[in-house]
């Protein structure tokens, strides 16, 4: 342990705060297309006129094929040795591609001849998206192994992105929800979509610029893996078998993750925030309120798990953060059933509104530590495989996690659309002018907190096998360092 700590202080890449702060943005710009995607049911079948079992099959299709996609992306982004480094190429070329992808969706279908010529076009444009997407959130998972190498300084990566998360997600959710639906109406409205759709364009834009400033002098090949002795070994498409076959960290962390993934994509999905504030609550604006306001108690707990994962490792805290959120949904969901529209309002704050603030903030501040540490854990996985086996691979380790990833949370739309078709809804989807039923109720306390706590529990079961704790990523950062020593570094 002693050699793991002198060389952990005195040989390892470590970077500025400010970077790493600069390049979560990433992650935020790329969030701000996943946010406007929640949205994309409701336009292609309220503006497009697609079915709902038509648009929630073909989602979880699409989202297969940018299963597939991420090894073969991950693949281009470890041979990529070029002037412009191995990441900035990806982004720009992804939040660009995303741009044009968007504009043709929600523009355009609606303008194709109905039939299989609009059936068409969405599923190619939405294969472009798919790419855009992609090429840029590759980058988040993958980049961050040049950023910096210190067990203690990644956890960082969480408060920034998390931060990012409240400040841009909760904006721009406030604005739909108080803004755009109260102007034009309902989800439905093609008006809406011609005022979100450049908003995200900006937003994003202007996030990615932020990113490639900070990594910027972090993407050269000095600080790929090894260093120059890193270029020694070429990548191949057989070393995927092997990764999957021998990295226990991989693994276990593609099974803790892409359940809480799944398992929160439902939970978030515009239909189910739909039912639960603009149905059970009765106020569909109020739900941006309360969320923020429930994010203002997160916080604590968001600061004391990054904390926790900078003293005792990133694994300790995914376990604790997951225990955490497992008890306070709970308590959510026996509240919600309960609430009555109306319950819960600014002019009368009652019992019910502080339990909800509570519950869901205490809550929501525990799985965010777990939901967003697992992009600094990715980082943590790629080390290890190059400690195991001399290879460095950041864009298959991050894209391999994808791929598992984004297979079984390609679900969330199936299992959000099959759900509601269950109790009636086969034409549309529910809406907040939709009255409240037994069946509305709990179908969005199962999909809210039923579903999410069964996923927690999946993670803390990984997580007994996962190998890389706080004191293991010390000695692998000493003997990394140590061969980049050996190998004239």
């Amino acid at each position: 342990m002693g050699k793991a700590k002198e060389m952990t202080n005195t040989a390892i890449n470590r970077c500025k705060t400010w970077q790493i702060g600069a390049f979560a943005m990433n992650n935020s710009a790329t969030n701000m297309y996943m946010i406007l995607m929640n949205y994309v049911s409701y336009y292609a079948n309220g503006v497009a006129g697609l079915g709902i079992a038509f648009v929630s099959t073909l989602l979880t299709a699409m989202r297969i094929f940018d299963g597939i996609t991420d090894p073969i992306i991950g693949l281009f982004i470890d041979k990529t040795e070029g002037k412009f480094g191995k990441f900035r190429p990806f982004m720009i070329a992804g939040n660009v591609i995303l741009a044009i992808s968007v504009c043709l969706i929600f523009f355009c279908t609606h303008l194709v001849p109905e039939g299989i010529l609009r059936v068409l076009f969405f599923v190619v444009v939405y294969l472009l998206y798919i790419i855009g997407y992609t090429f840029q959130t590759a980058c988040t998972k993958s980049g961050q192994t040049v950023l910096t190498s210190d067990p203690k300084q990644r956890p960082m990566f969480t408060t920034f992105d998390i931060m990012g998360m409240m400040i841009f997600m909760m904006g721009v959710n406030m604005y739909v929800s108080m803004v755009l639906v109260p102007k034009h109406g309902e989800l439905r409205n093609f008006g809406l979509y011609l005022e979100l759709v450049p908003t995200i364009i900006c937003i994003s834009a202007a996030l990615t610029i932020v990113a490639l400033i900070g990594i910027w002098k972090k993407d050269r090949k000095e600080f790929f893996g090894l260093g120059n002795a890193a270029s020694a070994e070429k990548v191949k498409v057989r070393d995927y078998v092997d990764v999957i076959r021998h990295n226990k960290a991989i693994q276990m962390l593609i099974v803790a993750a892409s359940t809480d993934k799944l398992a929160m994509q439902v939970a978030m999905n515009t239909t189910v925030t739909a039912m639960v504030y603009g149905i059970i609550i009765g106020n569909y604006g109020l739900g941006s309120m309360m969320g923020l306001l429930g994010l203002v108690i997160a916080l604590p707990f968001v600061f004391g798990g990054v904390s926790l994962a900078r003293r005792k490792g990133s694994k300790k805290a995914l376990v604790l953060g997951s225990m955490g959120a497992i008890v306070s949904f709970a308590c959510l969901g026996v509240l919600l059933l309960f609430i009555q529209p109306g319950d819960i309002s600014f002019d009368s704050i009652g019992l019910k509104a502080i339990l909800f603030l509570v519950f869901y903030g205490v809550g929501y501040g525990c799985y965010m530590v777990p939901g967003n540490i697992v992009i600094p854990m990715i980082a943590d996985c790629s080390d290890y495989e190059t400690y195991r086996s001399g290879r460095y691979v950041p864009g298959m380790m991050g894209t391999l996690f994808s791929f598992v990833d984004k297979l079984v949370s390609s679900l969330s739309a199936t299992i959000v659309g099959f759900s509601v078709m269950a109790i009636g809804f086969k034409d549309k989807l529910p809406d907040v002018t939709d009255a409240l039923t037994p069946e509305i109720r709990y179908l969005a306390i199962g999909l809210l907190c039923g579903l999410p706590i069964l996923a927690w529990i999946a993670s803390i079961i990984a997580m007994r096998f996962y190998p890389l704790s706080g004191e293991k990523m010390e000695e692998i950062q000493a003997a990394i360092a140590d061969k980049k020593a050996k190998a004239g570094q």
